[in-house]
C-alpha cells in the first residue's frame, strides 16, 4: 500500500478471485458459518476475494441510501471478513454496493440527465452515495484492502462522467490501494471514464460459444485505456439452460453439475487466448456455506461440491504457480 494520493501498485499475479458473502445481510458474517465458508473458498486456490455487501436504497428513484441500517452488514462484520481472508493469505477487494429495496435491478437507478427543480437529481443520489463509498474507502484503508470497487452494473448512471470523475478523486483522497469500476456485461465500451480508474473491470456474464466475439469487442477497450483489466463477475449457475443466460439467476432448470462445468471450461479457454485478461472474481461464496453432500442438488452459481468447483481448484493451482496455459 502507498501513501493516500499516490499512484497505487498495479496487478503483479493472475487474480484468482471469488466472490464472497453476498448480499452481505446484517448477522450472516462474522459467525462460525461465515469462517467455515470463507476456509473452504480458501482451499480452491483462491488468492484473491471481492467481499461483497450491498446497502438498501427504497426505490430506483430514491436519492437516500442509508448504508448504516440493517439489513447492511455491520462495520464490525465487515472488518472481520477483511482480517479473515487475508489470515488465510487472499488479498481483498472492498465491493460494497447499492441495491433497492423493492427488487429492482440496481442498474435502473437513474434521474433526468440534468438536475430539475423539485426531481430527484443526480447530484443529490451522488451526494449520498459518496458517503456511502468513501465510508467503504476509509474501512479499506485501515485495513488494508488491496482494491476497492466503487459501483457495481449501475448501467443508467454510467453516464454521469462528472460525478465518477469526482468521486474518484475524493476516494484517492483517503484510500491508498487500487481502484476499480465493475461495469454491467456488453457496457465495457460505453464507459468514458476508464481512464480514472486503476483497474477496467467487468460482469463477465457471456453465453456459452460467445465469449472470442465478446473478448474482441473488450480487448479494444482494454488497448485505448492502457489499463489492467479483470472479470469482477463471472460465473453460471449449475442448471440446465443457464450456460446461454448465465446472467439469469432465475432461469427454470434441472440441477446440473455438468452444464457448469461446460461453461467454466468455455470461459476460461477463452480467457487463456488473452494475456491481458488479468482475473476473475467468480460469482459467488455465500457466507454461510451448503453441505458438500448437497452440492448435487444446488442450481446456485456457487461451485462447491460440484464437476466445476474440481475445475476451478486445478486452474487455479496451476495460474497460482505462474503457468498460464489454454484448457483443451
Amino acid at each position: 500500500m502507498t501513501a493516500a494520493g499516490s499512484a497505487p501498485p498495479l496487478l503483479d499475479a493472475p487474480v484468482c478471485g471469488m466472490t464472497w458473502g453476498w448480499t452481505g445481510v446484517r448477522g450472516t458474517w462474522a459467525t462460525s458459518d461465515a469462517a467455515s465458508s470463507m476456509r473452504a473458498m480458501a482451499e480452491q486456490a483462491v488468492t484473491w476475494t471481492a467481499l461483497s455487501y450491498a446497502a438498501l436504497q427504497a426505490t430506483p428513484l430514491s436519492t437516500d441510501i442509508p448504508y448504516d441500517a440493517a439489513p447492511t452488514v455491520t462495520d464490525d462484520e465487515i472488518v472481520w471478513a477483511i482480517r479473515e481472508a487475508k489470515e488465510l493469505g487472499m488479498k481483498v477487494c472492498l465491493k460494497p454496493v447499492v441495491n433497492v429495496a423493492d427488487g429492482t435491478w440496481r442498474a435502473h437507478i437513474g434521474f433526468f440527465d440534468w438536475d430539475v427543480p423539485g426531481e430527484p437529481t443526480w447530484t443529490q443520489w451522488f451526494a449520498s452515495y459518496r458517503a456511502f463509498i468513501l465510508h467503504a474507502a476509509r474501512l479499506a484503508e485501515a485495513e488494508r484492502c488491496e482494491m476497492l470497487c466503487i459501483g457495481c452494473e449501475m448501467v443508467r448512471a454510467d453516464g454521469q462522467e462528472a460525478h465518477w470523475r469526482a468521486l474518484i478523486a475524493d476516494v484517492r483522497e483517503v484510500y491508498s490501494g487500487l481502484i476499480t469500476y465493475n461495469c454491467d456485461k456488453y457496457q465495457e465500451d460505453h464507459v468514458t471514464w476508464w481512464d480514472a480508474v486503476d483497474v477496467i473491470s467487468s460482469s463477465g456474464y457471456y453465453p456459452l460459444g460467445g465469449w472470442d466475439a465478446q473478448l474482441d469487442r473488450i480487448e479494444t477497450v482494454v488497448r485505448a485505456f492502457d489499463k489492467p483489466f479483470v472479470f469482477l463477475e463471472a460465473g453460471c449457475p449449475s442448471r440446465e439452460g443457464s450456460p446461454a443466460i448465465p446472467n439469469d439467476w432465475s432461469l427454470p432448470g434441472e440441477p446440473s453439475g455438468q452444464a457448469q462445468l461446460d461453461w467454466y471450461r468455455d470461459m476460461f479457454a477463452a480467457c487463456a487466448r488473452r494475456p491481458w485478461v488479468g482475473g476473475w472474481f467468480l460469482w459467488d461464496w455465500p457466507a454461510r456455506l451448503y453441505d458438500a453432500a448437497d452440492a448435487a442438488g444446488n442450481d446456485d452459481y456457487c461451485p462447491y461440491g460440484k464437476p466445476a468447483g474440481s475445475f476451478l481448484r486445478e486452474t487455479y493451482t496451476r495460474l497460482n504457480g505462474g503457468s498460464i496455459e489454454e484448457e483443451s
